[in-house]
This record gives structure tokens, C-alpha cells and sequence, in this order.
């Protein structure tokens, strides 16, 4: 039986960032509302994600049980060239998982009546130590806390500070996800187990299996995922980005969306340029997508009772393979900073902000710095 007394978070994002932040709170006794804009149940558009200690360490808090793994372990590193062959290896092991994966594990411990889909933020104000939330359907809540968890396009930032937004890197992520048993033997014999990455001219692309659309980590029924960072000139990004309907999209193309004629682009550059494994792999996947690479920095995420978190705050590189784990400990921080005792609430929130401030600010420099010399940008003047 929910306890209507206690205090009441108003989730903003039904994603990784506000599924973590929901069910890190609602394990401090908060009642929790997730509204995501969306009207349907998310898919699985971010692909791969390399499963880090910052996201293990929510869910335990949180006390999510997942039987068995929640990924596919990977040992040696190596770097292909483009005629395939090996030119470096070294043990670096990890797990890889999957966008689903986690969303699916969280999913499950959220009651349904805590999850709104269709509801898009249009406004909220703040009087009184609460927060009103004011949505497109015309639905009005009110909470102790707003947490805007609405990724790099978020709504609640663009309230708060307007004049910020994210700022496009130079180059793209094509993302492609491809069934184990797709791929040719001898591919699959040089790929699997491993981490497997070619750096080229202006270009890098990497590979790791991850689990199954089902969540399975059995062999055979796993996914190869791929990603191949390409460079694309600001004034190309429009065309990138319209769909086979003519429709311009913002960010992202999902995975079905792309022109028929821009596949096959594609998937001609990837011969021309990729070793035989990493090529084979791209012309296989049915639904190639892409997404803009961006970089975004909040000078603060602590607006009174509204605070930013994951993307919403910080859009650090993907190189950096911190996204998901940033979202992680920020949810995990500020449950921790809410349940403590001896503090007024303001001051516990400016302690969460300060190092949350910090993290996220080294984090996303770095991925900057790594980025640019991976693709051969010239560093940005300060």
C-alpha cells in the first residue's frame, strides 16, 4: 500500500536516466512518478551500452534482483586494419549489455501506475518548497521534488536555462545491431569474445556482442553490436538526418527510418573502407541508425526543487562509455543526499550538485578531448 505521506519525486524522462532515478528513490520510501513523452513502450534505439560499476551499484541499492548476467563478457582488446588483420591486441576483459537489457530489468520492478506514458512537459513552477508540473494533455501534478530526466533535448532545461543547448561534435554514430548467427563463421571466429575496434583516416568503428533483443546471453542467440564514428560537415546534417517520409529529425534517425538509398551509401563505404568482419557486419544489419555526436555542460543542475540529471545535465562523448553510468550515480547520489538526516534539504542538495558538478564536468571534457583525437578535429579554443 503506497504511504500518500510520503514525500513525492515527479520523474520528467521515462528512459535510463529516469528509470534509474525512480527506482533509486523509491527504495529511500519516496513515491515516484515517471512521465515520459513518448506515448508508446521505448525500444531499444540506444544499442549497446559497455555495463559499468556505477550502474551495478544502483540497482543493488535499489535492491533490483536479475538472475543470472546482466551482460556478455569480453577479454582481449584488438584493433583490426583494413585488410582484417590483427595489429594489436591486449586483455582489457568487460561486459557489454544492452540498452533493453537494463530498461527491461528496471521496468520490471516499476509498479505500471507509476509510469505515464503520452505526457509531454509544457511548464512548471516552484512555490513553497513544491513543485507544479503542467503537461501538453492538460494534466496538472504536484510534488516535493521534479527531476528532469528528459535527455539532451530535455524540456526541463530549456526552462530553466534557455539559451543552452547541445553543440554538434563534427562527426556521427552509425549504430547497427546484427543476431549472432547471421554472421559468416569466420567473422564470427574472429570477432567474438573480444572487443574489436579499426581506427582509420577521420573514421573509427567498434564492435562488441551484447545480449539478445529477449535478454538471452546465450551463444547463438546474442547481438553484434557495431558503432563506426564518421565525420559529416554541419551543413551535411540535414540530409543525414531526413527519414524515407522526407521528415527532418532533429538528433537521431531510429532504426528503421533511414532512406533506402542512404543505406546503401553506407553500406558501399564499409566495403570500400572496413576489414572484411566489421564490413560484413554493416551490409547484415537490416535497420542501420544514426546519431549526432554532441557535447553539452550545465553550469548548475540544482534549481530549488527541480534538479537535472543524466543527459539533461551532461551529454558526454560515447567514447568515454559513461552515459549510462553518469545517469547511474547521479540517481544514486542524489537518493543517498535525500535520505540523510541532520541537513537541511537545500544544503543536502547543494553537496550533491557540487560533486555531481565536478564529475560530470571532467567527464565530458575528456570525452571531448579523447573524441577529437580519435577523429582527427582540431582541439576546440577555449
Amino acid at each position: 500500500m503506497t504511504d500518500t505521506t510520503a514525500p513525492r519525486a515527479i520523474i520528467i524522462g521515462g528512459s535510463l536516466g529516469g528509470s534509474l532515478a525512480a527506482i533509486t528513490l523509491r527504495a529511500i520510501g519516496w513515491r515516484v512518478d515517471v512521465f515520459e513523452r513518448s506515448p508508446h513502450a521505448l525500444d531499444s534505439r540506444g544499442g549497446g551500452i559497455v555495463l559499468q560499476p556505477d550502474v551495478l551499484h544502483a540497482f543493488h541499492f535499489a535492491g533490483l534482483e536479475h538472475p543470472g548476467t546482466l551482460g556478455v563478457a569480453s577479454g582481449d582488446r584488438i584493433f583490426l586494419d583494413a585488410a582484417g588483420n590483427v595489429v594489436q591486441r591486449g586483455w582489457q576483459p568487460q561486459t557489454q549489455t544492452s540498452w533493453n537489457m537494463l530498461y527491461g530489468a528496471m521496468g520490471r520492478t516499476l509498479p505500471p501506475e507509476c509510469v505515464h506514458r503520452g505526457e509531454a512537459l509544457v511548464r512548471f513552477e516552484q512555490a513553497g518548497g513544491q513543485v507544479r508540473a503542467h503537461f501538453a494533455s492538460g494534466r496538472v501534478e504536484s510534488g516535493d521534488l521534479l527531476v528532469g530526466a528528459d535527455g539532451a533535448r530535455s524540456a526541463v532545461r530549456s526552462q530553466l536555462l534557455p539559451a543552452l543547448a547541445p553543440s554538434y561534435a563534427g562527426y556521427v554514430a552509425w549504430r547497427g545491431l546484427v543476431p549472432e548467427d547471421r554472421l559468416g563463421a569466420e567473422a564470427a571466429a574472429q570477432l567474438r569474445g573480444v572487443f574489436a575496434f579499426q581506427q582509420g583516416d577521420g573514421h573509427m568503428l567498434l564492435e562488441y556482442l551484447v545480449p539478445g533483443e529477449d535478454g538471452s546471453v546465450e551463444p547463438g542467440r546474442r547481438r553484434w553490436n557495431w558503432v563506426w564514428y564518421r565525420k559529416v560537415a554541419q551543413e551535411g546534417l540535414a540530409a543525414l538526418l531526413t527519414d524515407a517520409n522526407g521528415r527532418r529529425h532533429a538528433f537521431s534517425l531510429p532504426p528503421g527510418a533511414l532512406p533506402p538509398a542512404r543505406a546503401a551509401e553506407l553500406r558501399a563505404a564499409a566495403a570500400a573502407e572496413l576489414a572484411p568482419s566489421f564490413a560484413q557486419l554493416v551490409a547484415l544489419t537490416d535497420e542501420p541508425f544514426v546519431q549526432i555526436i554532441q557535447d553539452l555542460a550545465v553550469p548548475r543542475m540544482v534549481f530549488g526543487r527541480v534538479v537535472l540529471v543524466g543527459d539533461a545535465a551532461f551529454v558526454p562523448r560515447p567514447h568515454t562509455a559513461g552515459s549510462t553510468a553518469k545517469a547511474a550515480a547521479n540517481a544514486l547520489a542524489l537518493a543517498q543526499a535525500l535520505d540523510r538526516t541532520g541537513l537541511p534539504l537545500d544544503d543536502r542538495l547543494r553537496e550533491w550538485e557540487a560533486l555531481q558538478l565536478r564529475a560530470g564536468t571532467a567527464m565530458t571534457r575528456a570525452g571531448v578531448q579523447m573524441g577529437d583525437r580519435i577523429m582527427g578535429l582540431a582541439p576546440a579554443l577555449d
